[in-house]
């Protein structure tokens, strides 16, 4: 296929499960899916990883894993994209001793634009391979990763409502003392809520059902109404913010990883999402707090916090250093550019790298700033497919323009 498409001059982007927020595959040529491409292979036990096809979605991979008796050893909130789609956007979770899912990645195979199928790894085409952990898609076909697997685990989860100066007290217990710690600050309110998840020899909880009924209700059906009551009325944002700090859930479960990490997401919205170095979390968010009082931004949405061990991938957000990523999201409908244009601002002077999968206005320039191996990924980019054949509009605009 990309030897036929090469040859009529036509583009090629990937579409994973269509979870960014930037135009990362939208093209006027061709558009690829892998859906059809998913499986799990069995573990090697050996050397504690696996084989899995590049669209297969993460809640899938979860539960092949577990039925083998193994598990991905951290994941995001989310578990709807491929891992494919994943791996190539820095996709990461929560946890200062963990580092996003590119990290996990062993092993890739992947199609260039000479339609020559490559094996590339730490030991076997290494500068590929390093390009490759986080490339958007810009290097070739990604049909097949290895990636590092753990044992099946148990965790605890416990939720807790704090003020944000209790937060910010405990921010270094709670941050090293846990294996995945994240908050989230309720605007135009003093209140977190405080998320702690640790591995535990408990055996799992058997009332799983219900709390996950009251997921349902709670944070999807009910916020979704509230939330469409503030698109019509921007001024019912801040009484709904507190109400949503009022009712934050404080309790405690054990479960097996995979059913603890993520959570079912059904009100839509709009995010922009930010690593700034770690040791930058408090001053980050009390300056988004202040702005947001000042400039009486409409947003009910609260703030996301979580923090991911620095890595050594060249187009990684945390690359070379701990980081501190903070998101910040807007209900579908309302107007976001004004809030999220103050909140980058804030991004920008403390030297934050956007998530490439997360709204953003950052040009080649100020990437390139932010990035000390982006000279090296270029070249890797323009060894691989000089003619541009996995680039689209916005990709040229930020990597091919000189």
């Amino acid at each position: 296929m990309v030897q036929s498409y090469a040859k009529e001059g036509k583009g090629i982007r990937v579409i994973g499960a269509g979870h960014s927020f930037t135009p990362l595959v939208e093209t006027g040529d061709v558009l690829l899916s892998l859906d059809h491409l998913a499986g799990v292979e069995p573990v090697d036990e050996s050397t504690r990883s696996v084989w899995i096809w590049a669209g297969t979605r993460l809640k899938d991979i979860s539960e092949a894993l577990h039925k083998q008796g193994w598990a991905q050893e951290n994941l995001g909130d989310i578990d709807v994209q491929s891992i494919g789609g994943a791996i190539g956007t820095g996709t990461h979770g929560t946890g200062i001793r963990f580092g996003s899912l590119s990290t996990q990645l062993l092993e890739a195979q992947v199609v260039t634009a000479s339609g020559e199928l490559l094996t590339c790894s730490e030991e076997q085409n290494r500068e590929l391979f390093k390009a490759l952990q986080v490339s958007l898609g810009m290097l070739g076909i990604v049909v097949k990763v290895r990636i590092r697997v753990v044992p099946r685990t148990v965790l605890h989860y416990r939720s807790m409502r704090l003020s944000m100066d209790e937060c910010f007290d405990r921010l270094a217990e709670l941050r090293d003392h846990h294996d995945h710690f994240e908050f989230f600050w309720f605007p135009h309110t003093d209140t977190v809520q405080v998320k702690l998840l640790d591995e535990t020899d408990e055996k799992p909880s058997e009332n799983r059902f219900w709390q996950q009924v009251n997921q349902l209700v709670m944070e999807n059906a009910f916020f979704g109404m509230m939330s469409e009551g503030c698109r019509i009325l921007p001024g019912l944002c801040k009484p709904v913010s507190q109400l949503s700090a009022w009712f934050v859930p404080t309790g405690e479960n054990v479960a097996y990883s995979h059913e603890l990490f993520a959570t079912q997401r059904l009100v839509r919205f709009n995010e922009m999402e930010c690593s700034v170095p770690a040791e930058r979390m408090e001053e980050v968010v009390r300056e988004i707090r202040a702005k947001v009082a000042a400039e009486k931004h409409a947003v009910h949405f609260p703030v996301e916090c979580r923090y991911v061990k620095g890595d050594d991938i060249w187009l990684s957000p945390a690359y070379g250093r701990d980081s501190a990523y903070i998101a910040v999201h807007m209900y579908k409908g309302m107007a976001h550019e004004t809030y999220f244009r103050d909140v980058e601002d804030i991004f920008r002077k403390h030297g934050g790298r956007p998530h490439w999968g997360k709204m953003h206005t950052r040009t080649a320039e100020e990437l390139a700033g932010l990035y000390p191996m982006w000279d090296a990924f270029r070249k890797v980019r323009q060894q691989v497919d000089p003619a541009g054949l996995f680039l689209n509009d916005y990709l040229r605009r930020l990597f091919a323009a000189e």
